[in-house]
């Protein structure tokens, strides 16, 4: 039978029994974007709600992004072919483990670590769960047509992991109702579950010293506003629209400033540079790179705002970050929560064209300093009220929990 369910709870029914979960994901890695670090995130706030944690990986062994996590890491080193991951090793030790845990969730799709825990799950008699975490969105096979092509002959093994799975999971109704159209058979247990981030106010050192952090980075921006661009530098997010949009703005606002801050993965970064050079705002350009702790808050806090023109978004870490800092965001209609940011005040929502994204901007500019100030006040009330990650986590626990009769 096929269901689906939306799963919101409310932390006073946190009570209930322990579980052991793992979570497995192709790599932890930062570079990889906004998914490891929701994984760790995710991991913290089952540990927090009582739940054991552990995660596997096709990272390396040692790598300094691995320190630091809450729980167990197991690290089998890297995959063979690339980006789908196959891995005897990975193949191996769920065979060995996978009987040791209550519930298995494996984070993403379209690789060869689904297959695995599939048929680890079902031999060992487990229940397993897939977060899709966007990759069943059907712009994928509008603007990638060969890729489209390769998934419709891998769907019939893709599908049996979705099919066979306690659950398949999606942060947004938007984001559940899209896959469905995406490829066909498409019958499966769908669950939403509204995914955040821990608060980073219950977790700070100091917020001034992150800021400070920031400033020492670029120093060049002390004293300037700046709206921030915080993902991976990549055609989906809509950076080329971006830096055309700044230009068409920077001259009624010259005291604003652009930071484009992720990492580089296809070689895009060059290209951009080059075209805001030639459109007369390389100087108020910033390319930081990727990144994290400190320096990465630090940046969410000194910003004006967060702008995302993203062509395809299921969720967005980013932008729950900047919400949770009370720092608002300017985001395209395609970035699946934008209903709810639309609705709470919590920034501005256009197309994810050219004009979108101009538009965008210069609505955010033109509001009042009052405007700008309430508008910050809105976006930290919605991250309190929709994103906070214990919920998730306690989503994530009731799709197993029917094993031990909660």
């Amino acid at each position: 039978m096929v269901y689906h369910e939306r799963l919101e709870f409310n932390p006073r029914r946190a009570s209930r029994s322990s579980l052991h979960i793992l979570h497995v994901i192709g790599s932890l890695s930062p570079a990889a974007g906004g998914l490891p670090e929701a994984v760790r995130q995710l991991a913290e706030a089952h540990i927090a709600a009582g739940d054991q944690i552990e995660l596997v990986c096709l990272d390396k062994p040692g790598g300094t992004f691995l320190a630091g996590i809450a729980c167990p890491v197991h690290a089998l080193g890297p995959s063979y072919f690339g980006l789908y991951g196959f891995s005897p090793r990975l193949w191996r030790w769920l065979g060995a483990n996978a009987h040791r845990f209550d519930g298995i969730v494996m984070n993403g799709v379209w690789t060869f670590p689904g297959l695995a825990v599939r048929f680890a799950a079902r031999r060992a008699r487990k229940r397993y769960g897939v977060f899709a975490h966007g990759a069943l969105d059907p712009w994928f096979n509008r603007h990638y047509p060969l890729k489209h092509i390769k998934k419709l002959v891998y769907w019939p093994l893709q599908y049996s992991v979705l099919r066979d799975a306690e659950a398949v999971i999606f942060t947004s109704d938007t984001e559940r109702d899209l896959a469905r159209t995406s490829f066909r058979p498409s019958q499966w247990n769908s669950v939403v579950v509204p995914i955040g981030i821990n608060d980073p106010e219950e977790r700070s050192r100091n917020a001034a010293e992150q800021i400070e952090t920031f400033y020492r980075r670029l120093p060049q921006l002390r004293g300037r506003r700046y709206l921030l661009f915080l993902a991976r530098i990549h055609e989906k997010k809509g950076c080329d629209l971006l830096i055309e949009a700044f230009a068409k703005t920077a001259g009624s606002f010259p005291g604003m400033d652009l930071v484009i801050a992720g990492p580089d993965q296809e070689g895009m970064q060059a290209r951009l540079q080059r075209r805001a050079e030639k459109l007369g705002v390389g100087n108020r350009v910033h390319w930081p790179g990727l990144i994290s702790g400190d320096f990465k808050w630090g940046a969410l806090r000194a910003c004006d705002a967060l702008v995302l023109p993203s062509h395809q978004e299921n969720f967005g870490v980013a932008v729950v970050e900047s919400l949770a800092v009370g720092r608002p965001v300017l985001i395209s209609n395609q970035v699946n929560i934008w209903p709810d940011i639309a609705s709470d005040g919590a920034g501005l929502v256009d197309d994810d064209t050219q004009e979108g994204t101009e538009r965008l901007l210069r609505r955010w500019l033109d509001l009042s300093p009052a405007e700008q100030e309430s508008m910050s006040g809105y976006a930290r009330d919605s991250f309190l009220g929709r994103y906070a990650l214990k919920c998730a986590a306690a989503g994530i626990h009731r799709v197993f929990s029917a094993v031990h009769g909660e």
